[in-house]
This record gives structure tokens, C-alpha cells and sequence, in this order.
């Protein structure tokens, strides 16, 4: 059984992890010291405390985003396989009724 769950776990985890990495609203609500700060809500104070300078903002976003995108490339294939095993279950369904 495991085997045929393993593309939706891997995909639940996908974006459970992107959804924990990008979050911004609970960590600035919870969190009262700068050094805890998630990547999200760092670059969110960057931008207000570096004046408009839009070079650093923009390298900082793109070495944000790089662990999102090797994980997406490594798990590629689950991540479709999960999707499209989704898509193909509701579209069984419908086609039964």
C-alpha cells in the first residue's frame, strides 16, 4: 500500500514544506527577537531597512528561492505523479455517476 501512496505523501510534503518556508504572518505575530526571524519576514524587514535598494532585495529572493527549486527538481517526479493520480481519481468518479 505504501507504494501506491508514496507520490501523494511526497507531494503533501512538498507543499507543506513551501507553505512552512514562505510563511510570514504567524512568525511575525509569535516572534519578538530579529534573530529568529524566518527567511520570509527577513527579507520583508531588508526591504524596509535597505532604502530601495532593489539589487541586494533581488539576490536575497533568488537565494531564497533556490532550496524550493533543487527540491522541485529533485522531486519532480513524485510531485507530478501525485498531482496527476489526483486529477485522474475525481475524473473516475464523475465519469461512474
Amino acid at each position: 500500500m505504501l507504494q501506491l501512496i508514496r507520490p501523494t505523501i511526497a507531494t503533501i510534503a512538498i507543499y507543506t514544506l513551501m507553505a512552512i518556508w514562505n510563511n510570514f504572518m504567524e512568525p511575525l505575530i509569535f516572534l519578538n527577537d530579529d534573530r529568529h526571524y524566518p527567511l520570509a519576514l527577513g527579507m520583508f524587514k531588508f526591504s524596509n531597512d535597505s532604502e530601495g535598494d532593489i539589487s541586494l532585495l533581488m539576490a536575497g529572493s533568488f537565494l531564497m528561492i533556490i532550496p524550493i527549486l533543487l527540491m522541485f527538481f529533485f522531486f519532480q517526479k513524485y510531485i507530478i505523479k501525485g498531482i496527476s493520480l489526483g486529477g485522474l481519481k475525481d475524473n473516475l468518479i464523475i465519469e461512474e455517476e
